[in-house]
């Protein structure tokens, strides 16, 4: 029976925070924006971004260029500067040579998430992706976790894992699924959210547990 190993994005794969703000400041250097708008895209957009926000900007801001331009400027720009580290890259390969099915579960608009996927070489390294974006169901909602599963060729029917960064999102949502979990710390934990299975510093030593996993 396959083991299934779903995996967080942001925060957990790759660093969106590093990637976010080269990316605004690249954006509006680009575009000789004034400081103002680069502060609400910094403020705005600090969760997640969507292509209604740079709509938004131009009300606040009062900018000329259009929104759908700006917003495939941003895509660009935050794939170009989003990495993986290589230890992670070798680790999901590690996993799926070991014979565990990897998967993405992430929220997100589905062109950024996607183009960070591609830019970092993540994509060959996963068997499925659910966005949050791609049907509007956002974690901890557990059907996007049953989504993951589906676009891997499996069902959460089996069990499997989640790993990621996010208390409610990813732990409290892989949980509602029925998958053991991973947290890595960093974000407060909220006093009601049963703990995950295993806290760790760093994904590298969540992948570490996965491969010593037998059960």
């Amino acid at each position: 029976m396959p083991r299934l190993a779903l995996f967080d994005l942001d925060g957990t794969l790759v660093d969106r925070n590093a990637a976010f703000t080269d990316a605004i400041a690249d954006l509006c250097h680009r575009h000789g924006f004034p400081p103002a708008a680069e502060q609400w895209l910094l403020t705005e957009l600090a969760d997640r971004a969507h292509p209604a926000d740079f709509a938004r900007l131009q009300a606040a801001v009062g900018l000329d260029r259009p929104a759908a331009q700006l917003w495939q400027e941003y895509v660009d720009r935050m794939a170009a500067a989003v990495e993986c580290r290589p230890r992670v890259l070798d680790g999901l390969a590690r996993l799926r040579a070991d014979g565990w099915t990897v998967g993405v579960a992430t929220n997100g608009a589905s062109d950024i998430q996607r183009a960070k996927l591609a830019a970092t070489g993540l994509d060959e390294l996963v068997d499925g992706v659910a966005v949050s974006g791609d049907q509007e169901i956002r974690k901890p909602d557990p059907r996007l976790f049953e989504l993951a599963a589906a676009r891997c060729g499996v069902s959460l029917s089996a069990g499997g894992w989640m790993i990621g960064d996010n208390p409610a999102g990813d732990i409290g949502g892989g949980h509602q699924a029925g998958l053991r979990t991973i947290w890595l710390r960093g974000r407060p934990w909220p006093d009601d959210l049963a703990a995950a299975h295993h806290t760790v510093d760093d994904v590298t030593d969540a992948i570490d547990i996965l491969l010593t996993e037998t059960e």
